[in-house]
């Protein structure tokens, strides 16, 4: 049986047919900004193979570029420094919009980067987003330091809660976007991370002791509760 002839009209296509819900999902994902990365990483000699397949995974913006480097054999507050001082000498690197410390025991979901530029673009009054992750060990604690509603700055656990952003005092750097402005500031002290061990100063970790500084001069920050990061335990091949 010979088939009939059929009139087909082509169409402009399916996100043509509705210009105002196509025209709100760009706007949203804000895709047509300037979204470029810097992602800096501190570790020793070597990285989990577990935790390197989660980072090959990680998705970028579409048509953005992306810079990586990787701070070796350094003591951690030392590594962030000198790589944060290397973006801002770079007559390129200081010109872009982002950060993300990744640390090389953080285990990062595919779209958590592509999450919080989304955050960071919903946000504009936020400094530094970061993705939920739990200290390491049998009763550890979410790295959500702080409560900003409590008048005394204190950096306690605050609990998450599930999908939703949560302002707190400070966060961990295992996977955290920053904006690379905020450090051409010259109110900040300087070195920006720094491990507090004296009597005198008394003991801080460098994440902690930087949100101490930054947030008296009115830089804050958040943790994406729908970004969840494992923090590896390569002793015991245990993700926390």
């Amino acid at each position: 049986m010979t088939p009939k002839p059929e009139l087909v009209t082509i169409g402009g296509g399916r996100h043509n047919e509705s210009l105002s819900d196509a025209t709100t999902r760009i706007l949203q994902g804000a895709t047509w900004k300037k979204q470029r990365v810097v992602v800096v990483m501190p570790a020793a000699n070597d990285i989990p193979t577990k935790v390197a397949m989660s980072h090959w995974s990680l998705m970028f913006p579409p048509n953005q570029p992306t810079f990586r480097m990787a701070a070796l054999g350094m003591e951690v507050g030392d590594a962030y420094t000198s790589a944060i001082e290397q973006i801002l000498s770079h007559p390129e690197l200081s010109q872009w919009e982002y950060m993300l410390t990744v640390e090389h025991d953080n285990v990062v979901p595919p779209d958590g980067l592509l999450k919080l530029i989304a955050q960071m673009d919903k946000h504009p009054e936020l400094a530094c987003i970061g993705g939920l992750y739990w200290t390491k060990g049998y009763g550890g604690v979410p790295q959500v330091w702080g409560d900003p509603a409590d008048p005394v700055l204190n950096f306690r656990p605050q609990p998450p809660r599930a999908g939703e952003l949560v302002e707190c005092c400070g966060t961990g750097m295992g996977f955290n976007l920053w904006r690379i402005a905020m450090f051409k500031d010259e109110k900040l002290r300087k070195p920006w991370f720094r491990t507090v061990a004296s009597g005198t100063e008394g003991l801080g970790t460098q994440d902690l002791a930087f949100w101490q500084d930054a947030r008296k001069h009115g830089y804050r920050c958040a943790v994406d509760c729908d970004v969840l990061v494992g923090h590896y335990d390569k002793t015991n091949d245990i993700v926390w």
